[in-house]
Order: C-alpha cells, then structure tokens, then sequence
C-alpha cells in the first residue's frame, strides 16, 4: 500500500507552484524529496498534510482518496524548518501533548514521551523549557513529538536547515537510525542538500519549478541524472555543462579544443550535445590541458572551489587542500572523457560513465 499522486497541479497568482506531479511514495521506505528554494517542496507537504488545496489533481492513501478527507482526520505529523514548540509547557509535556490530543491517559502519554526522547537523546531533559535548551535540542523535541505519534505519514521539512555544519552532520547519522523505527509509516524529508538527500533517502525524488523530474534509487538518481537540471540539483556544487558537439569521432568544444571520444560515447550520432562533469572530477592539469582564467576561489574546509572561464565556458574545480589563487590567474585544467555525461539538445541524459 502507497500514497499516490496523480496529475497534483496548482497556479497561484499565475505562479504553478506544482506542475502536473505524479508519484508513488511506499509505506516503509524513507523518501528524500531534494530541490532548491522555491522549488515547490512544502507547497507538496502542505498539500499531504491538507493545509494547501490543489486546482487538479488526485490523492489517495491506500486506495483511498486523501484530498477530500479533512485536516483533523489526516494521520499527518509534520516537522517544521522553524521548529515549533509551546515555551509555557516542559519537554516531556511538549511530547506527550499530541498524545493527550489523542485520548491517551496522563501516564501513557509520558511514557510514550519518554521513550522518543530516549531514542533522539534527550534523556535527562524532560523537566526544562524549550527556551533552555539548544537550537539543535529544540528541534529535537519537535521531532520527538512527531515520532511519538506514530503517524501514517510524516513529513519533515527541511528540519535540519538551520542547524550549524557540526549538529547538522551528527544529526544525519542518527535520523536515518530513527526513521528505519517507523514501521509501515510513509516517511517524506525535503532538503536542499544532495548529500543530505543521498544519505538519508531508500527512494530520491527530484524536485525543480514545481516539477518531478526523477525519482528512483539514491545511487540511480546520481549515476545517471535524467537531465541537467537533475544534475545540477544532486551536486554540490551544480554539474558543470558546457555545450559542444561530436565530430570525426571527436567531442568538439569551444575555442578549438577537442577532447578523444570516450568509449560510453561512442553510440552516439555525430550532432550537438551537452557535456557534464562533476567539480570534483576536474583536476589542476598541465601546459597541454584546458587554460582557464580564475574569476573566484573559496576555501571550504580542507578543499578548495575555483571558478575558472574558459574557451567554451565557465567551470568549477573541486580540488583537496587548501590553495590560494590569485584573481585573473591563469590556470590549467584537465578534462578526463572518461568522466563526462552527455545530454541531447533537449537536456536529457543519452550517456553517462
């Protein structure tokens, strides 16, 4: 049994927030739902969740349809980007509280209560207030509360985003622990992070301007982006894709530079495609490789970005160690075609390595 979407589409304001989405979400499986700001990834929660009405579109939960059903009889627990939690009431009573909702007694409630909060590790903290804890323990107690109910479905926006880099990491590790507790419930995380994304998902659905563009196995989506737009949504920084063509058994790129057609290549027609490499498969090169002008580095880490314009485009390098390049420096930068995805005039995918 499953919640499927079939054709949700909704236009405010001349603005689709959510463009003819069709999906199938299968109870027991974690599903990370990636995109960028604006995308229309809570608008889609918000829609579950029966907060946000679609123009078109159908909705059902195990054969049944879900849209018409109201809000209060959704079994929906969502967790919010901007946890949520009652100042006036304790950690344990933040918990138990949609609990007590439910007809629970006092003491079963808290027991429940305890438990979750025993499982995201805030054994200990039961007695204080939200506003003694830390950021990342309040929005612990949040999802506390939202796993405490044993929802059907549980939605979780963005929960980890304003987390620092540190709590954010930590935290990865044990969601995928706690969520894997969840039974038969449908479980849907939207983030912007590719590898937040990657990490936590069995299932990866891709999400740009409103649109589904993929779903399927985590590493599926990233081996073998539907198109550029996938591609630059799963990587961290964007794919860079520059657009050339096929010649004399060659890939033919701008300012006269021709790179030797990989063997993954070699089914293809001679034409013009677009060529894909990750950041980090670009290397620092010799006198004979591509020259590229530096516009921008950053150091983040112990790795180093560099923006670099080239002949046929801008790039980007991802390259370990901390390095210092000055501004409008020369630099050379090696492509291996053994590494490069092409994608067709209509930016989907027709070889990867």
């Amino acid at each position: 049994m499953a919640l499927i979407a079939e054709q949700l589409s909704l236009t405010v304001d001349r603005v689709r927030y959510l463009d003819d989405l069709s999906f199938t979400l299968e109870r027991g499986r974690l599903h990370t739902l990636i995109g960028r700001t604006q995308a229309g990834k809570t608008t889609l929660l918000r829609t579950i969740a029966g907060l946000q009405r679609v123009d078109s579109g159908r909705l059902e939960l195990d054969g049944e349809s879900f849209l018409t059903r109201p809000v209060w009889e959704r079994d929906v627990a969502m967790v919010y980007e901007q946890f949520i939690n009652y100042p006036h009431l304790s950690v344990l009573d933040n918990v138990a509280f949609p609990l007590r909702r439910r007809g629970l007694s006092v003491d079963v409630a808290r027991e429940r209560a305890r438990a979750v909060l025993e499982r995201v590790n805030l054994r200990g903290f039961e007695d204080r207030r939200p506003s003694q804890l830390s950021g990342g323990q309040q929005q612990r107690v949040a999802l506390a509360r939202a796993l405490a109910r044993s929802a059907d479905v549980l939605l979780l926006d963005e929960p980890l985003a304003n987390l620092d880099y540190k709590l954010r990491e930590a935290m990865r590790e044990e969601l995928r622990g706690l969520f894997s507790d969840q039974g038969d419930a449908i479980v849907l995380y939207t983030t912007t992070e590719p590898a937040e994304a990657m990490m936590l998902g069995d299932v990866v659905l891709v999400m740009h301007e409103g649109r589904l563009l993929q779903a399927g196995r985590p590493d599926d989506v990233f081996d073998r982006p539907a198109t550029t737009a996938v591609a630059a949504v799963i990587n961290d920084p964007p794919m860079n894709v520059v657009s050339g063509a096929i010649e004399d058994g060659l890939i033919r790129l701008g300012g006269g530079r021709s790179l030797a057609l990989p063997a993954h290549m070699r089914g293809l027609g001679p034409g013009r495609y677009q060529f894909g490499i990750r950041a980090v498969e670009l290397e620092l090169g010799s006198a004979d490789d591509v020259v590229g002008t530096v516009t921008f580095s950053e150091v983040s880490g112990s790795e180093t970005f560099i923006h670099v314009e080239t002949p046929f485009g801008p790039l980007v390098l991802q390259i370990e160690g901390v390095h210092g390049f000055a501004l409008n420096a020369d630099v050379p930068v090696a492509i291996n075609p053994d590494r490069l995805f092409a994608f067709g005039p209509d930016d989907r995918l027709v070889a990867a390595p």
